[in-house]
């Protein structure tokens, strides 16, 4: 990572007369290390770092999703899964990571990647890096807040307070933007060889691309199957990630930067969090091999914690493992796990997707067997005694994805939304009516933004963490 950071250096002029060198020595002025045009691979470095950090992130200060699916449970401070989104302003911290530290840079990569000197075939492509990345982003905010502003946002120039735009037109031209990129590449030649995702290999960004817009057209299944059906099939149809090493896996080098889980469960020196009754207790009844690998045991047996109050002493209770604390291990935000479930889901829903949905769920279960390191027969014994459940296909996939999702927290998130899967109780000291489903707005929105963020909270039915995203109306 170090080495993308590196710049050349001016040449300085060497026995030539003062008058033909004048301009070259007023370029020493420039500081080379801190140059004024950063080139548009660290401007993607820093995004892509930014973005993968803070989404996978179970800090109590960013975008608790870990504790709006209730995998998570809390020690001594039970403010979070107690609900509390304003305390500790994740709210705020989540929005500004994501526009100001994440998509801002994007914005900037693009722009100047226009000035670079580049084949115009390795330029197209490494625009399609920056455009598949940013559109990665824009997801995560959609499913995350609602509608926000995406149309007028990023024009300083122009337009000082961008309105909020309805997040189910954003989710169409994000759409139509995967498909127009998709277009562009060229799978034969790389894009950014200090790409730290896949290194420039153009056909995994494809992949990538396609999984990313098999997401989007899955959460439409409610709302507008027409078109959820239409762009499934067409994720599908055009390759979507199929092996673990397709998977969307930021890598940290565990020194300059490290996972964001082991910073806190390690790096922090606390004890702050354990995973709760609810993931024990499912997994427990359904005798699930990755228990062993997961979790420790109290006293010869699983114990989780109660979710929304203290647990405390925290050796009370089962921990996480060191299979959770490598500062190398990657974020793995985009899994072949995940798309597998997306495929077992829409063969449920009807859709053609490459197999039945009893095949598809098995081969979904597998994949995170194989994932978390479960032996072949602990696998196939595992799915002999939990099978693929057609009548209450919401419940089996549902079920078995929350758990695969584990330490997933958005993923989880949005299979947890859509399939109602699995009940979700709100905790009795909780701060809202019922669990989250979005995060509120930033609260700089209502003194930077004032009108639109309050005619957006209008528009969706109140700024609250109970007021459900355009496509869970279930």
């Amino acid at each position: 990572m170090k080495n993308i950071l590196k710049i050349s250096l001016v040449s300085a002029c060497i026995a030539l007369s003062l008058s033909s060198c004048q301009s070259d020595l007023t370029s020493l002025n420039n500081d080379p290390k801190h140059p004024s045009v950063l080139p548009s691979e660290n401007l993607l470095a820093t995004a892509l770092y930014q973005s993968s950090y803070y989404m996978d992130s179970p800090s109590v200060n960013f975008n608790n999703y870990r504790f709006f699916t209730q995998q998570w449970a809390e020690t001594q401070y039970p403010d979070e899964t107690q609900y509390n989104l304003i305390t500790r302003n994740q709210p705020r911290n989540h929005f500004n990571r994501m526009y100001v530290y994440s998509i801002n840079n994007i914005k900037q990569a693009k722009a100047n990647l226009k000035n670079e000197v580049e084949t115009e075939d390795i330029r197209i492509n490494k625009l399609a890096t920056l455009e598949i990345e940013e559109i990665f982003i824009w997801e995560n905010i959609v499913d995350t807040y609602g509608d926000v502003p995406y149309s007028e946002a990023f024009k300083p120039d122009e337009i000082l307070n961008p309105k909020y735009d309805d997040a189910k037109t954003i989710y169409v031209d994000l759409i139509k933007r995967i498909n127009d990129v998709i277009a562009t590449i060229d799978p034969a030649v790389n894009g950014y060889s200090v790409d730290l995702i896949y290194s420039g290999d153009m056909k995994k960004w494809i992949k990538f691309a396609n999984s990313v817009k098999l997401r989007l057209g899955i959460n439409l299944a409610d709302v507008d199957p027409a078109l959820s059906k239409a762009t499934v099939e067409s994720a599908v149809l055009g390759g979507v990630i199929s092996s673990d090493i397709e998977a969307y896996k930021f890598k940290y080098d565990g020194n300059t930067f490290s996972n964001p889980v082991f910073d806190n469960l390690v790096a922090s020196n606390r004890n702050d969090f354990l995973p709760t009754e609810l993931v024990i207790n499912t997994m427990s009844s359904l005798s699930d091999p990755r228990m062993e690998i997961w979790f420790s045991k109290v006293g010869g047996v699983y114990k989780g914690g109660v979710f929304g109050d203290l647990n405390d002493p925290y050796t009370n209770f089962s921990q996480l493992t060191s299979y959770f604390r490598s500062p190398t291990a990657a974020s793995n935000l985009l899994s072949y796990t995940e798309v597998a479930f997306l495929k077992a889901e829409a063969a449920a829903r009807g859709y053609s997707v490459g197999g039945t949905a009893a095949e598809l769920y098995a081969a979904a279960v597998t994949a995170s067997m194989q994932e978390n390191g479960v032996s072949p027969a602990d696998t196939a014994s595992y799915l002999a005694a939990n099978p693929y459940n057609a009548i209450d296909w919401k419940q089996s996939i549902g079920v078995q994805a929350w758990i695969a999702m584990f330490n997933k927290g958005f993923a989880c998130w949005n299979f947890t939304r859509r399939l109602d899967n699995p009940v979700l109780v709100n905790p009795p000291k909780s701060n809202l009516s019922s669990v989250p489903y979005r995060m509120p707005y930033s609260d700089q929105e209502y003194v930077l933004n004032g009108v639109n963020v309050n005619a957006a909270a209008s528009k969706i039915g109140g700024d609250k963490a109970t007021t459900k995203l355009f496509w869970d109306i279930f």
